[in-house]
């Protein structure tokens, strides 16, 4: 019964997590909507569309063995990988905002880093999976993923996109010590990996203005700090419950794009400091069954993948809530199932689906198991 409640909490909150954004999609985007297309109802309209191909997908994921993906690791990596090398050609990738993120293809576009964060996850599970008895051993365990999370974080960072590269980072990091690697590898690499991290971050003067406006908001307010000081403003307005869905004021052109990356900001302001916290009760419940899973898989690919999903999740929830609140410079990363973007939002949903058949396939090996006994 365990893992059935694990597998329901896991497709509850994704339903409750989806159809709460729906709601804060729209009221955060139609005045925009009606102002740039005429039409108030166009953000939530696609992000209807793209939240039904989502679960279609969740089902779909959630029916397939887990243990298929093994097998798809190095292929899926490949893919990514070509995905990121189509952005660097002229004409397939869309830029927006200074960066090119989105792969056009035809009159539909997708954001490829969607992509490689899951086939990362996937190549890592499948990879750690078969160097348990290595784990001590730098050489073999850490040279391919080393050279294959360099490839990536460098096309990923020629978009450019620091946010998503400091993310696959972490994911890489976490899921090295959860598989039982070493301390003192991990704490050599992360000696590297930290001044190399400065460097880059420091190497372009707009991300250094952003780290000062970061440090001091008020001080940028008309410039570089508008964003957070806009998202401060609309924390401050919300109180304990909010102005009202629909009556928020910092959506009205003041916070920039609030249907995506602020998302939260509309939040806070209409719905309060409850609203906030039980969205933040949603996510922590998720994660927690997440890792419910993965400790309680036999099969280290399972536990690892399961691991790795749950460790995605819970790293961009904290890096929007993080930047939203000031807490983290300002980054160009969505928050999971919430924010307006469909590559993001059925990711997510794909996520989830994997991580329901992990649980699912659990149960039924613990009933065959049982249905054998003597």
């Amino acid at each position: 019964m365990k893992a059935v409640r694990g597998e329901l909490w896991i497709l509850t909150i994704a339903l409750l997590l989806t159809a709460g954004g729906l709601v804060m999609v729209y009221s955060a985007s139609s005045i925009i909507a009606q102002e740039r297309f005429n039409d108030g109802y166009f953000f939530l309209r696609k992000q209807a569309v793209f939240a039904g191909i989502g679960f279609i997908v969740m089902i779909l994921l959630a029916k397939i063995p887990y243990a298929a993906w093994r097998h798809l690791a190095y292929p899926s990596l490949l893919v990514s990988f070509l995905l990121l090398l189509l952005l660097c050609i002229p004409g397939f990738g869309a830029t927006a905002g200074g960066a090119t993120r989105w792969l056009r293809l035809g009159g539909f576009a997708f954001q490829v880093t969607e992509v490689a964060k899951l086939s990362l996850v996937l190549f890592l599970a499948a990879f750690l999976a078969r160097r348990e008895d290595r784990m001590g051993e730098f050489r073999k365990v850490f040279t391919v993923p080393l050279l294959f999370l360099g490839v990536m974080v460098l096309l990923v960072l020629r978009q450019p996109d620091f946010g998503t590269s400091v993310l696959l980072c972490a994911v890489f990091f976490l899921l090295f010590y959860l598989a039982g690697c070493r301390l003192l590898h991990l704490a050599g690499l992360l000696s590297l990996a930290v001044p190399a991290g400065l460097y880059v971050l420091f190497f372009e003067s707009y991300r250094l203005k952003r780290i000062l406006a970061f440090l001091r908001p008020w001080d940028h307010a008309q410039d570089l700090g508008f964003h957070i000081v806009q998202s401060f403003i609309a924390f401050g307005s919300g109180g304990l419950f909010g102005v009202g869905l629909g009556n928020g004021t910092q959506k009205l052109f003041y916070l920039p794009e609030p249907h995506t990356d602020f998302v939260l900001a509309v939040i806070a302001e209409e719905l309060g400091l409850l609203g906030v916290s039980l969205l933040l009760v949603l996510f922590a419940v998720l994660v927690v069954r997440g890792f419910l899973i993965a400790s309680r898989t036999g099969d280290r690919f399972g536990s690892i993948l399961a691991s790795g999903l749950t460790v995605l999740i819970a790293l961009e929830v904290v890096i929007n809530m993080g930047c939203a609140m000031g807490l983290l410079p300002t980054k160009g990363l969505p928050l999971p199932f919430v924010s307006y973007g469909g590559t993001s939002l059925v990711a997510s949903l794909a996520a989830m689906g994997i991580l329901m058949n992990i649980s699912l396939s659990r149960r039924e090996e613990g009933e065959a198991r049982a249905g054998g006994a003597p």
